[in-house]
């Protein structure tokens, strides 16, 4: 990848219904041109998707938590994991090295449904033993873009 592919990236990352015509007069070449480097970013997989990115708050989802979740045998690590993939309110799923097994993200709309989620689900799944949860108070910062590491930046 080149600088001009960490540029169309991070331009795409920024607003990704930005125009080719746009991209292509901020990287200096002809629209066709970004037309296939984006093919070819795609392809390789450094695009994963284009999604809108929405207001929680304003689509009724008020709670945030995050769930640290025990497992008793990496054995269980599969079937929580595809368990876990399946619900929408899970928004992350992260397994992670520490005291917990795994660090969820989830997004509902109160405390009560989010309660189920820990009781009802979460707990119900074979290999957990237990979940630490922390309720969002406030966000100060939750963005998706990430920084291109051009060659001349690599260590």
């Amino acid at each position: 990848m080149d600088g001009t592919d960490a540029d169309i990236i991070e331009l795409l990352q920024l607003d990704a219904r930005r125009g080719q015509q746009d991209i292509a007069s901020r990287v200096h070449l002809s629209q066709p041109a970004v037309a296939e480097r984006i093919k070819k970013i795609e392809e390789r997989g450094l695009i994963r998707g284009y999604v809108a990115r929405v207001d929680p708050t304003k689509l009724g989802q008020d709670v945030t938590a995050f769930v640290g979740v025990g497992i008793s045998h990496p054995k269980y690590f599969d079937g929580f994991a595809k368990r876990v993939a399946a619900l929408p309110e899970i928004l992350e799923a992260h397994r992670v090295a520490g005291r917990e097994s795994y660090l969820l993200k989830i997004r509902t709309t109160n405390t009560r449904t989010l309660d189920d989620i820990l009781i009802r689900v979460l707990r119900t799944i074979p290999g957990v033993t237990r979940t630490e949860t922390t309720v969002v108070l406030a966000s100060i910062k939750e963005e998706t873009f990430v920084p291109v590491l051009r060659k001349e930046e690599a260590p």
